[in-house]
């Protein structure tokens, strides 16, 4: 899993800063910004997280490339809606040779993991034979439709890998671009950084908190799992961790 802080907006806590004052004062944002020191700033949103004021961090957003992850992750991932996606496609993307998420717990297990290579080696092969079967047909319908032979070769793997898809499986590696603003990566955090999240995902929400931590740390000073801020809202599916897990987004 590779993810990367590719772009967010300059200067978050000062914008949040700024946004959050202009609600009580006479003069416009501009003038607030210009009048903002980095120190009050910071001093004004680490006191504005810890009352849940919320409202004003939906100005800044955040953009991270993510790679090595599996279509299990991105199923879950966009179930967050107010986001923005870009995901690499298996429609206009032949894969060649498809890199695969193998889950930690099939890994550690010599005969598991060798039925899911295999599992995917066939998935792979599969694949193969099935372009190769539709792109023929495809191709001799369109050259008999008029095409040219290279328009034919070209629309004819396209319409092949569109169909031929449908046998990857989810452990499938994909890529995706995601930007999210700072109130919705809260509430991705509080959900997906709960140890009861599904594994991958949970990593991935932990390694994007770290992220932008370094950029604004007063801003997410309380994000992570809702454990971290107070009782475990789980109930009885709680992991029975709450110290652990304090302990772990405190030195993140």
């Amino acid at each position: 899993m590779k993810i990367t802080l590719i772009q967010h907006t300059p200067e978050p806590e000062k914008v949040v800063a700024a946004a959050a004052k202009l609600c009580y004062s006479a003069v416009g944002a501009d003038s607030i910004m210009e009048d903002l020191q980095p120190e009050k700033a910071e001093k004004f949103v680490d006191m504005l997280m810890g009352l849940g004021h919320e409202s004003p961090i939906e100005h800044v957003s955040f953009t991270f490339a993510v790679e090595g992850v599996s279509r299990v992750l991105t199923h879950q991932l966009v179930r967050h809606r107010i986001a923005s996606y870009s995901q690499q496609s298996q429609r206009y993307v032949k894969l060649e040779q498809f890199d695969y998420i193998i889950p930690p717990s099939i890994a550690a297990i010599p005969e598991a993991k060798a039925k899911f290579i295999e599992a995917m080696a066939s998935d792979q092969r599969l694949y193969d034979e099935l372009v190769e079967i539709l792109q023929g047909q495809h191709y001799q319908r369109l050259i008999e439709e008029g095409k040219t032979e290279k328009q034919a070769i070209r629309m004819a793997e396209k319409v092949a890998i569109e169909d031929a898809r449908y046998v990857f499986p989810n452990a499938c590696e994909t890529k995706i671009v995601l930007t999210m603003n700072a109130r919705t990566l809260m509430n991705f955090f509080h959900h997906r950084c709960c140890e009861r999240a599904q594994w991958e995902i949970r990593e991935l929400a932990t390694e994007m908190l770290r992220l932008i931590r370094n950029v604004a740390p007063n801003l997410f000073k309380y994000a992570g799992p809702n454990c971290i801020k107070g009782a475990c809202p789980e109930g009885s599916m709680t992991c029975g961790k709450i110290m652990e897990v304090r302990e772990k987004f405190k030195g993140l």
